[in-house]
């Protein structure tokens, strides 16, 4: 195995590109494994997550999801100063 192959830190991002290559039929989840010394139902368990993954994406853009967060915080920070006076 060559130094190009060996990958310290497995991102997402490149486990995406990956899972991609296979579901595209470019690789196979075998030589994958072999090209970059893994573990076959380590691959296994990136391809079944990833359409767990690509519905979540689908479901609300990052954008969305930050308007959520800051809704359910100011809604906490409120409640917690209604408390506080309550107190």
């Amino acid at each position: 195995m060559s130094d190009d192959n060996q990958i310290k830190r497995w991102t997402a991002k490149r486990k995406a590109a990956v899972v991609m290559d296979i579901f595209k039929g470019k690789t196979t989840a075998a030589e994958v494994a072999r090209q970059y010394d893994l573990i076959v139902s380590e691959l296994g368990g990136w391809i079944d997550e990833a359409p767990r993954s690509m519905e979540n994406g689908f479901k609300a853009g990052p954008k969305d999801i930050r308007e959520q967060y800051e809704s359910e915080l100011r809604e906490t920070k409120e409640a917690l100063g209604e408390a506080h006076l309550h107190v």
